[in-house]
């Protein structure tokens, strides 16, 4: 497949957009994400900070980007690291300030050490800050110093900023509308994770080990230039129970249902997917049951997924027809208004419908405003992923229904027609899935 990549022009449009909201007397701080230490000099893989890959694409660490609206000399700077030959030859080739601005289409680029001795005059003279305060200390008590040189200067004339603003408030809901540029990406991140999941569902018998599926799911997605966008879900058995599981060590036993949550990231943007299987390719009767139960209530949610509909409406009809089923199936007993109204499903279903999708698996953009939930608009990109937990050592239901965790998981769209399922290749129903396996 051809490499996909978002044109310099579409990073210079946020820029400007940003920079509209923030107006002129305003300046955005934006540093890069840190490198993070694994163990002594081993580091994780780096991953640049989404918002500064949001409005630049520049991959570096060791970098601050600083706009600054309707400044003459220039409103897009960066400070990054300088060519260094020796460091290049350990760590990789570098940008340096050069490069970058011709790279990434900036309007200046200066040495990191630099930015002790320029920023406080950008601040100067600024009436508002817009910055992330509390993510980085170290970063925030820099900030801070240079505020104070700008304030121990007000005797000769200059003027501090006097207002600082959380930059997500604005930066936040430009990010929640994904672009053409952004939906290409994030569509390839969900055929890369439709391709994995699929090998992975072909991969299982009995006797595999949790680990052996994730390894077949995160082999496809390097082997198309992705790689996981989180650390994949893969629990057999009654580990399908726990929500964020771990470990991905067990040996699935014939009979067993295994869940795999995983997803790939392209080019910065996550895809999420979570897909149930019996490990020998045939549902029982009871996982069945389950599972087609679990797929009616994504279909109830998918189907509140368009425009000018509260977000909160896909939770609400998922949790209905889950509750519903559960009466009708015996899990639960009574009412299905008293149950709904008491919360008795969080038994057995204990997480929300969904989520934000973008740069972040959990992406940035407010759910509720005023306290009311926010209406759907064409851009928005969200998860659908209703889930049945069974605890195994829940007496109180029948033994069939133990150990039992099903969820099912799709990333969808809002357009002017509806929700547009991004993930909607990968087969969903039992059948389908059985299909699929029987095909190994």
């Amino acid at each position: 497949m051809k490499p996909l990549t978002i044109p310099a022009k579409a990073y210079a449009r946020r820029r400007r957009q940003l920079m509209r909201m923030a107006g002129n007397d305003a300046i955005l701080v934006l540093p890069a994400a840190l490198e993070r230490i694994r163990s002594r000099d081993t580091h994780y893989p780096y991953r640049q900070d989404s918002d500064l890959l949001y409005l630049t694409g520049f991959p570096e660490p060791e970098a601050v980007l600083v706009l600054v609206p309707g400044r003459k000399h220039g409103e897009v700077l960066l400070f990054c690291r300088e060519r260094d030959r020796e460091r290049e030859g350990w760590d990789g080739p570098r940008f340096g300030p050069e490069g970058a601005v011709e790279a990434f289409g900036l309007d200046d680029a200066y040495p990191i050490s630099d930015l002790d001795d320029i920023l406080p005059g950008l601040l100067e003279g600024r009436s508002r800050v817009y910055y992330h305060f509390g993510r980085d200390q170290e970063f925030d008590l820099k900030l801070i110093g240079w505020l104070n040189r700008v304030r121990a200067m007000v005797r000769q004339g200059a003027q501090p900023p006097h207002e600082f603003l959380e930059l997500g408030h604005l930066l936040d809901e430009l990010r929640l509308f994904k672009d053409r540029d952004e939906l290409k990406l994030m569509q390839r991140a969900s055929d890369i994770s439709v391709l994995a999941h699929e090998a992975a569902m072909r991969a299982a018998r009995p006797g595999v080990r949790e680990y052996e599926l994730q390894a077949e799911l995160e082999r496809v997605f390097r082997m198309h230039d992705a790689e996981p966008a989180y650390s994949s879900i893969v629990g057999t058995g009654s580990n399908a129970c726990v929500l964020h599981y771990r470990a991905n060590s067990a040996q699935s036993q014939d009979g067993e249902l295994v869940l795999i949550d995983a997803g790939a990231e392209y080019r910065g943007y996550a895809s999420d997917i979570t897909r149930t299987f019996p490990v020998n390719g045939r549902f029982s009767k009871a996982q069945r049951a389950l599972h087609d139960l679990v797929g009616a209530a994504q279909a109830a949610a998918l189907a509140q997924a368009r425009p000018g509909v509260p977000y909160e409406a896909g939770h609400v009809a998922a949790i209905e027809t889950l509750t519903e089923g559960l009466l009708k199936l015996g899990l639960l007993k009574g009412k299905l208004e008293k149950n709904l109204a008491d919360g008795s499903y969080k038994r057995f279903y204990r997480h929300k419908t969904g989520h934000w999708l973008g740069l972040d698996v959990h992406d940035v953009g407010e759910y509720r405003i005023d306290g009311e939930s926010r209406l759907l608009e064409p851009g928005m990109v969200f998860t659908i992923e209703p889930g049945l937990y069974v605890s195994p050592d829940d007496t109180t239901v029948e033994a069939k229904w133990r150990g039992i965790g099903i969820r099912t998981e799709d990333d969808v769209l809002v357009t002017k027609g509806g929700g547009q399922v991004l993930t909607g290749k990968l087969a969903r129903s039992a059948d389908e899935i059985e299909v699929l396996m029987a095909a190994r």
